[in-house]
């Protein structure tokens, strides 16, 4: 059965090599990877190559929820794009490209069944707004 595909994007602020290293480097995901403030991300784990593995723990700060955010990278082209697939078999798209003297980066994802589609896009798409605030407020 074909999956529904949602799009989240956002224009950086930031050349191509800080948002790929923002993106990527474990130290900087735990920053930026939750969707509202009374979530956190205490560990990030990422081997960005094909075959690598991504494993985040995201959990709520009061400790009532938590859960393992895990996928396998299909493909990976540095500066680019970043396709992986979860362990349910949905796949995941990230490119990065030029936008507006920032990068534009735009995520394609298949939908999961158990939530309505509109709530995970503004899930993910609130992650999204996270990385770029955390992206434009922060030095290298």
């Amino acid at each position: 059965m074909e999956r529904q595909k949602v799009t989240i994007e956002a224009v950086i602020n930031a050349s191509a090599d800080k948002v790929w290293n923002y993106w990527t480097l474990p130290e900087h995901i735990t920053h930026w990877n939750f969707a509202s403030d009374d979530w956190h991300c205490p560990r990030a784990e990422n081997d960005v190559r094909a075959g690598g593995k991504m494993n985040v723990r995201m959990e709520a700060k009061d400790g009532s929820f938590g859960f393992d955010f895990e996928a396998i990278y299909d493909e990976v082209v540095a500066l680019e794009k970043i396709s992986y697939s979860l362990g349910d078999g949905r796949q995941v798209v990230t490119t990065f490209a030029p936008a507006d003297g920032g990068t534009l980066v735009k995520t394609v994802f298949d939908a999961e069944k158990e939530n309505p589609v509109e709530m995970q896009q503004a899930g993910w798409q609130s992650i999204l707004n996270n990385f770029k605030a955390y992206v434009q407020e922060t030095e290298l």
